[in-house]
């Protein structure tokens, strides 16, 4: 093996293996099915070589070829230390026009390799990063707000005789219609609308106030541009409506027998449900902002080449997502106030630093032995499986025979114990903030 070619972190080597060698491996391989295989004629074990080299000659050989082009780029990669950031591209022998006659034994096989490895990572002091965790607290308003958002959401309904008012529920059988004909999805029986609840079109529930029993009415309203079917997106439509009932909102008390419609032993012990919920999305928002300031963080620490290959990978991941969903939405770059060329560039760049941090995370495991045990990805399994209720054993199934998807569940589990590990090294300070800049977003964060 020869290398002929060295540039930032691909390389290239020419690789010449003797025929002798070739064909002293395949007549080794005859000699073991020898004892093996049976033919017409022939005793077992008793099938001259010479024999066997005519019926499967060929096939041997190109068992051998294979063997000897993995055994080799195996060697090559070794005895470089390289660490691989691909598979190797091989180029021949199949696209050597004499390959047919290789197989035939008596000739040299010869290829060449090409490789991107990995780039060796100088990692610098975690102790420099410093971290700001935002901090809320979860008040009591917030608390009552949010225990009032359940009592509504189970508030009893009862028969109105009159028109329905803002808050009432109508229930309504529809018809829509767009430039006069029925659409997809326009159609619908004894479906409940809460007036004021915004749940649907704009202007469709607002149409409805003063609305009765028995009576039918045309509503005229406009699908929002951004409408997720973008056949519709924009277009004004007309339903008409059989109003069937208008039921009103009874009052409901927030007490202990409320409570224990939801399971809870009390009030007091509901709030304390709803609180504990509530600091856990907090928790889970602050984690977020913690874990992006230490990317950034690990990001302006370590500059360094990638592998065009990876990032490649990364980048046609990405765009595509962006572009389906454009699609569903129905919008150009242009509305984004961009051009794709320059969308193509941004995305490129986050391609190529979720590969580096990739990277660099990667390298601290491995260094500090931090490790992802079968255990902890069989719980993330069942969790996952939990998400789709009578389909667990199917869903299962699916992570049990999929390799690809095993990884993809451990992958961030390894993500965010490296995270822990360097949130233990890193400089962090808390600082307390309200609800609204906890939550406000953030677009370099989403992409990240």
């Amino acid at each position: 093996m020869t290398e002929t070619g060295a540039e930032g972190l691909k390389r290239a080597f020419r690789v010449v293996v003797s025929a002798a060698d070739l064909d002293a491996r395949a007549d080794a391989r005859l000699n073991e099915l020898k004892g093996q295989v049976k033919l017409n004629g022939f005793r077992p074990g008793k099938v001259p070589v010479a024999h066997l080299k005519r019926v499967y000659g060929k096939s041997v050989m190109s068992e051998i070829i294979e063997q000897t082009v993995n055994e080799t780029n195996g060697k090559i990669v070794e005895e470089h230390g390289f660490k691989l950031a691909l598979q190797p591209r091989i180029k021949g022998p199949e696209e050597d026009p004499q390959f047919q006659t290789l197989l035939d034994g008596g000739k040299d096989l010869a290829y060449d390799v090409e490789l991107e490895i990995l780039p060796k990572i100088e990692l610098g002091n975690f102790k420099d990063i410093s971290v700001e965790k935002p901090v809320v607290e979860v008040t009591e308003a917030e608390v009552d707000e949010a225990v009032q958002r359940i009592a509504d959401a189970n508030r009893p309904f009862a028969t109105k005789e009159g028109p329905a008012a803002e808050g009432d529920r109508v229930t309504i059988d529809f018809t829509g219609y767009v430039d006069g004909e029925k659409f997809q999805g326009g159609e619908g029986q004894d479906i409940d609308v809460l007036i004021g609840s915004k749940g649907f079109i704009p202007g469709f529930e607002e149409q409805l106030v003063g609305a009765s029993a028995g009576e039918n009415r045309t509503l005229n309203v406009n699908f929002p541009e951004a409408y997720a079917a973008k056949e519709l997106a924009g277009k004004a439509a007309t339903f008409e409506v059989t109003v069937k009932s208008v039921d009103a909102p009874g009052a409901i008390a927030v007490d202990d027998a409320f409570a224990a419609t939801l399971g809870q032993e009390s009030v007091e012990k509901l709030r304390e449900t709803v609180k504990a919920r509530i600091a856990q999305e907090y928790a889970g928002a602050a984690r977020q902002k913690v874990k992006r300031a230490l990317l950034d963080g690990l990001d302006a620490t370590h500059k360094f080449d990638v592998p065009e290959g990876l990032v490649e990978q990364e980048f046609y991941g990405v765009w595509s997502r962006v572009n389906e969903d454009l699609a569903a939405q129905g919008r150009t770059f242009v509305d984004e106030g961009t051009t794709e060329e320059e969308a193509r560039q941004d995305y490129r760049r986050i391609a190529e630093r979720r590969v580096r941090l990739g990277l660099v995370l990667a390298e601290i495991g491995e260094r500090n032995n931090i490790q992802v045990s079968d255990d902890e990805v069989t719980r993330a399994v069942v969790e996952r499986a939990r998400q789709f209720p009578g389909q667990e054993q199917q869903v299962w199934d699916y992570y049990r025979r999929t390799p690809e998807a095993l990884a993809s569940v451990r992958a961030p589990l390894f993500e965010e114990k490296v995270v822990d590990f360097l949130l233990e090294l890193a400089n962090v300070t808390e600082k307390t903030v309200t609800k609204e800049e906890l939550f406000k977003d953030d677009e370099d964060e989403k992409a990240a």
